[in-house]
């Protein structure tokens, strides 16, 4: 009998017949996946902003609405350590409906009396489901791709995220102006429970498209025992790095002084477009040669372009930086969260799903608050410089992992790539 290869078969003479087909990207399970994740981000986006002024026509101060999106992520954090125990019991599927219900429902509680009690509560059980429903996700994802096309299948799964990002958070505050903050409310509510009609076609365990072995093997380790593994630690401290650049650039771009509110606008729309691209591009390369040689240029890339934010006043600078940031903050995503899931047994999906969300949010959080106590004494060039020099302390943990990836030998190296 012949045997097979990674890019043919052999027939009886040994003779290299033509190239295996390429296993199909997009089912219908990945297409239900992103679908119902598109609907839970633009439940998220739509209330986002929308939430704190809410909380101004009830009567809160800036503070009290400031407040009320800290409970909302908070309670985002505490879903995310929670989830990995809750999707080894229960499924990713059933994890994911409740957190639907979670983000949706609680959301026309807005429409009964106001008060800033009942909207932080509202915010707090909203921020949970969110949790839930964001680490589902990343592992319903994964199980419906193919294991070598796996980067690119998270690449396309991140376009698909970015949309709402774009679309629905300015459109929350034009229809809160423009109609009424009912008309928000109802639609947000229906963008997160609608993806419950496609849970029991949602894939789970035994739905794999693939058939060959995990990297990861037996029993998946819990939530703290993946975080004293290095194959998990050193993607997530790589991410993290990356992560509260972002939450610097989001946060005081547009209060920097010098850029004017059109050139902050422009920046941030810059950044996102070129991280949805990279993100994608990103995951393309990491199938074919591996996704560990990204993790230093990607982060040399975001500080090159975090760095350049020196020159604040200049318009063309602040593009440029943040093209060059969001290139490598996209690559980062990808690379990260590939290699993560890679080093999993399917069990452990959910963790790290969840590691990987913990760190987004951890590092998004982080830096502006760090980021803050800085330009109080430095002002907003010298703070964004050292903010991409501290940065590169993550080179660290990319370069071991570059280097463990350099000392794979060829033959397993191809196939690590692969698969």
């Amino acid at each position: 009998m012949g045997t097979m290869t990674p890019t043919g078969h052999r027939g009886p003479t040994g003779q290299a017949g033509p190239p295996a087909p390429r296993a199909r990207l997009v089912s219908g399970q990945l297409a239900l996946v992103l679908m119902s994740s598109f609907g839970a981000l633009t439940s998220f986006y739509l209330l986002l902003s929308v939430t704190p002024l809410y909380a101004v026509s009830a009567g809160a101060g800036s503070a009290e609405a400031g407040l009320v999106t800290g409970v909302f992520m908070l309670a985002t954090v505490l879903a995310e350590f929670a989830s990995p125990r809750l999707m080894k019991r229960y499924g990713h599927r059933a994890v994911f409906a409740v957190g639907a219900l979670l983000l949706g429902g609680p959301a026309l509680a807005l429409l009964g009396p106001r008060s800033l009690l009942m909207i932080a509560a509202v915010s707090l059980v909203r921020g949970f489901g969110f949790g839930l429903n964001t680490v589902a996700t990343g592992a319903l994802v994964a199980t419906a791709l193919p294991r070598e096309r796996r980067g690119e299948g998270l690449g396309l799964a991140g376009v698909v995220a970015c949309v709402p990002a774009i679309v629905a958070l300015p459109s929350g505050v034009w229809l809160a102006d423009n109609t009424s903050y009912a008309v928000v409310i109802a639609i947000t509510a229906a963008a997160a429970l609608a993806p419950l009609a496609a849970v029991p076609w949602l894939p789970g365990a035994a739905d794999r498209q693939d058939t060959a072995p995990d990297a990861g093997t037996g029993q998946a380790a819990g939530l703290l025992a993946s975080l004293r593994s290095g194959g998990q630690l050193r993607p997530s401290l790589v991410f993290a790095a990356t992560t509260v650049s972002a939450g610097v650039v989001t946060a005081f771009l547009p209060l920097a002084a010098g850029v004017s509110g059109g050139v902050a606008a422009l920046g941030l729309f810059a950044q996102a477009v070129t991280s949805t691209v990279s993100r994608w591009l990103a995951g393309r390369h990491g199938d074919r040669h591996g996704h560990a040689g990204l993790l230093v240029p990607g982060l040399l890339a975001a500080a090159a372009g975090m760095t350049m934010l020196i020159w604040v006043a200049t318009p063309a600078a602040v593009i440029a930086g943040m093209c060059l940031f969001g290139t490598g903050f996209g690559i980062s995503q990808n690379a990260t969260f590939a290699l993560m899931i890679d080093r999993m047994p399917a069990s452990g999906y959910g963790t790290a799903s969840a590691l990987w969300n913990l760190a987004y949010d951890a590092g998004f959080g982080t830096g502006p608050a760090v980021f803050g106590l800085f330009v109080m004494h430095t002002g907003y060039p010298p703070a964004f410089a050292l903010t991409g020099m501290l940065m590169l302390v993550a080179l660290v943990p990319a370069w071991r992992e570059r280097s463990a990836w350099a000392g794979v030998p060829d033959d397993a190296r191809g196939r690590s790539a692969r698969h």
